[in-house]
């Protein structure tokens, strides 16, 4: 067989190995036999060991895996995926519906679309002319994690969209969930269990679990699914959620068949109750329906509020709850230092999880309910939630039992506990010299959104913590090969690799030093903020009241927490260490010295040389808002390769065109 011949057998082989898995993984319905699915695989694998330039991206061979990556990298999104807000009852359903009507300005019944919330882990997916391109985690909604490799092992997900009736778009961005079967989540835990391995809490963890991998080669082993139910963008044609679900299914992607269309809140009520009928024989787990406003124009014309569109909400399904035993009730040490007391409870299944403890939040919770060792207690879990105590069983308590309160010395130091006013926790006093608040402390400083140290996991912290080998963040930069290589499972490759991820962590972002020192109400979105508004760690530091106060999203308890963290002396100290200890940090520039800062930019077509992620971050580090189409306001466009419409909008208009190269030798230029 020769190329020519090979190429189009290669074409043959994927058409109907694609067939195949689509009839098999989307429909329960297969069209050939698994040896004989088995032997088209191996001669297609033939072939493209044979001529590798026929292996292509979407090739049903590339689903098995590739070799690890050294970390998730992150993708930030055009679209945002929105939260959608929660409805608990037939009673808040309605309100849901008469604030539609409100906003909308009528009274009459407004349609609806009801579909099965999915206990997943929701991803966004782009097709670049028909093939899958790029997927990533919801994250923060804006920028998420980069898991395409991980993606393309999950057989029911096409990797070449089927040409409809039009033409594939150019780019195509859907969302949906990826899950895991309620059957094989109790064979994939049964497996672990026989190898020794933790097993998953639920099908959400461990969907979730197997996304996050940095060896897709294991995820390919899992037999994840997925399913669709949205198109953020316009798309010509489709003037209803109903239709995005149809438009979606001619292309070959995986949709929910239960999803239907009801007239009015009342038809929306009947049909939750169908659903939660469902509930316990549906192949995957469910924690509600998600109610959505079907005409698209309508969901233009209601918009959303802060992360919540108007038009959405999820009608969750009722908690559900079991009886069980709190055989103890123990405290664990946070990072600040707060002791949680966490109910060791009897196990018990509840909604086919098993429930061994419980979080009782702080000792006004533990008052509140009155919960004691010995009480046989009602244990809800809603969902993927943390299990809760919802009530004591006073009439089961057992004679003689007590009240539990905290203890007023630290479990793990031995240091005095303290309560301040206005505080709802009690904390240890012992701060850096409390093993448990400085592990904790450590976990968070080199945690991938702080200063990502590489390698340097819960179970080697805890090691450099017992021996006394780190004492103080700034210590962990102190560490050499040989200190490392003698620790337990450290070998010596392991040991290189750890010293050259804390020489890359050295060098850093002020906004991911912040995050990374812990001060209390600053997570890292605050961080972002500070980095934006002050330039330099100094220049927090010396910030009075006012001048934080003067930073919008920087209230009243926020600048009180910063600026009381930042005059404790030993603070102070820890980041002189750290900078004694060779961190440095790459300010965020200033708007005066971005120079694409008021530049509209739009990116089109496929980039070989960077990706079209990395290409929309150095622009906006430069200052340029990156837009989604071609307008006049537009400054330039980038375009790659096989650019269509937006490249033609482009011309259309008279709007500046450049190439890759040409881009990247800009980019390389005002970087300096």
């Amino acid at each position: 067989m020769n190329r020519a011949e090979a190429a189009r057998r290669v074409r043959e082989l994927t058409e109907l190995i694609n067939q195949a898995n689509q009839r098999y993984y989307q429909h329960d319905d297969p069209i050939m036999s698994d040896p004989e699915y088995d032997r088209l695989m191996r001669e297609l694998e033939g072939l493209e060991e044979k001529y590798p330039d026929l292996r292509a991206s979407d090739s049903p061979t590339q689903r098995v895996g590739a070799p690890p990556v050294s970390g998730l990298a992150r993708v930030t999104r055009e679209l945002p995926m929105l939260s959608l807000a929660n409805v608990f009852s037939e009673e808040e359903l309605l309100e849901f519906d008469r604030r539609v009507k409100k906003l909308l300005g009528g009274d009459g019944e407004v349609e609806y679309a009801a579909e099965p919330k999915l206990d997943g882990l929701a991803v966004d997916l782009i097709y670049e002319n028909g093939v899958f391109a790029l997927g990533s985690t919801r994250g923060d909604g804006v920028t998420g994690e980069d898991i395409t490799p991980n993606l393309r092992t999950i057989r029911s997900l096409p990797l070449r969209l089927r040409s409809g009736v039009d033409a594939v778009p150019e780019r195509l961005n859907v969302r949906g969930e990826v899950l895991l079967a309620k059957k094989d989540f109790v064979l994939l835990n049964r497996e672990r269990e026989e190898t020794g391995e933790p097993v998953f809490a639920n099908p959400r963890n461990a969907a979730a679990g197997s996304l996050r991998l940095l060896d897709s080669r294991i995820t390919a082993k899992r037999p994840l699914s997925i399913y669709l139910y949205e198109i953020p963008h316009e798309v010509p044609g489709v003037l209803t959620h109903a239709d995005s679900l149809t438009y979606m299914a001619s292309l070959g992607l995986p949709v929910l068949p239960e999803s239907v269309v009801c007239m009015g809140a009342l038809e929306v009520q009947r049909r939750h109750g169908e659903l939660l009928r469902l509930r316990e024989e549906f192949p995957f787990e469910l924690d509600g329906m998600v109610v959505k406003v079907n005409r698209k124009n309508l969901q233009a014309e209601l918009g959303q509020v802060s992360r919540s569109p108007r038009w959405a909400i999820a009608y969750k399904f009722p908690a559900q709850e079991e009886e069980t035993v709190v055989e103890d009730i123990i405290s664990s040490v946070g990072r600040t230092g707060a002791l949680t007391p966490v109910a060791v409870l009897r196990p018990v299944q509840v909604g086919g999880v098993t429930v061994s403890r419980a979080t009782l939040h702080n000792q006004d919770e533990i008052d509140r309910k009155d919960v004691r060792p010995g009480d046989t207690v009602l244990i809800r879990r809603a969902g993927d939630v943390i299990p809760e105590i919802v009530k004591v069983l006073p009439e089961q308590r057992k004679p003689g039992s007590a009240p539990w309160r905290l203890p007023d010395r630290c479990p793990v130091c031995g240091s005095p506990t303290l309560r301040e006013e206005g505080d709802a926790a009690i904390r240890c006093t012992g701060g850096v010299s409390c093993p448990a608040q400085l592990a904790e402390g450590l976990r968070h400083f080199v945690s991938k959104d702080a200063m990502d140290v590489e390698g340097m996991g819960d179970k080697l912290i805890a090691q450099l913590v017992e021996k006394g080998l780190v004492r103080t963040p700034a210590d962990i930069f102190r560490l050499d090969f040989e200190q490392l290589r003698g620790l337990d499972r450290m070998a010596d490759k392991s040991a290189s690799n750890l010293v050259a991820a804390l020489d890359k962590s050295r060098r850093n972002t002020l906004a991911r030093f912040i995050y990374g020192l812990g001060v209390r109400h600053v997570g890292e979105h605050m961080a972002k903020v500070l980095a934006r508004a002050f330039g330099s760690i100094e220049a927090i530091q010396s910030a009075t009241l006012e001048q934080l106060l003067s930073v919008h999203e920087v209230g009243p308890e926020v600048a009180a927490s910063i600026r009381a963290w930042f005059d404790d002396p030993n603070h102070q100290r820890m980041i002189q260490e750290l900078f004694a200890a060779g961190v440095t940090l790459d300010a965020p520039r200033a708007a005066a010295d971005r120079p694409l800062s008021g530049k509209t930019v739009v990116l089109t077509g496929t980039m070989t040389a960077m990706g079209r992620n990395e290409a929309k971050q150095k622009l906006e580090e430069l200052g340029a808002h990156v837009a989604a189409s071609v307008s006049k306001k537009t400054t330039f466009v980038v375009a790659g390769e096989d650019a269509g419409g937006k490249l033609d909008k482009a011309r259309e208009l008279g709007v500046r065109v450049m190439n890759e190269q040409e881009f990247l030798a800009m980019i390389r230029e005002m970087e300096g």
